[in-house]
């Protein structure tokens, strides 16, 4: 009688002690299932937000661009009153170069007041932002009435690109056409060190001869 009470009491708290550590196990899993239902949920809503918030940087810079696909935009006076106009990088991970150029640069000598002639050559390795090529043509040609000497106009120009854009590298190449018989050519680098790395075979051939 005494081994019967005895292994019913033995089976029953071999019951309880399974029904409670099943009781404790789902609470556990529910626990942790409810965590990670939530630090998924914050995951997805720090991404949601992360995206909608380069959408709309995206957009307002796009907003931001006031000449491109406007023909009564009208040339800047000076390049004080220009302005470059920039859209952000679209592959902002790797390097990669971006060449301008131009035959139709003017500016004025501020002694002659003659007009000055030349080639612009603009090459760099954009950052975060490129710069809108419709916006660089007419801060080119905001020079059209500016009095000042070649060096002054190659070095301002390659100030108000990196302001605008703040590349990685950048290179302005001004070749002016012959006054008197000698052309000039000035080359305006950001950083400095990198123009006798970055001319061509037949700028240096131009510069041994």
């Amino acid at each position: 009688m005494r081994l019967a009470c005895w292994r019913a009491r033995f089976a029953i708290a071999t019951f309880l002690d399974a029904r409670n550590s099943m009781q404790c196990f789902n609470f556990f899993h529910e626990t942790s299932m409810r965590e990670a239902c939530a630090t998924r949920k914050t995951r997805l809503e720090r991404r949601a937000c992360h995206e909608l918030t380069r959408a709309v940087a995206k957009r307002k810079r796009a907003d931001q661009l006031a000449l491109l696909g406007r023909s009564e935009a009208k040339l800047p006076a000076s390049p004080a009153e220009a302005r470059l106009e920039t859209f952000p990088n679209p592959a902002p991970e790797r390097n990669y170069h971006i060449h301008f150029e131009t035959d139709d640069f003017t500016s004025v000598c501020p002694v002659t007041g003659q007009p000055d002639f030349a080639r612009i050559d603009i090459d760099y390795v954009p950052n975060r932002l490129c710069v809108e090529s419709k916006s660089l043509k007419f801060y080119l040609a905001s020079y059209r009435n500016e009095a000042a000497f070649n060096e002054a106009v190659t070095n301002h120009i390659l100030a108000d690109f990196v302001k605008a854009c703040a590349p990685r590298e950048a290179i302005v190449t001004a070749q002016f056409s012959a006054r008197g018989g000698i052309a000039l050519t000035v080359c305006a680098e950001y950083p400095d060190g990198k123009s006798k790395e970055r001319r061509s075979p037949e700028r240096r051939r131009n510069a041994a001869d």
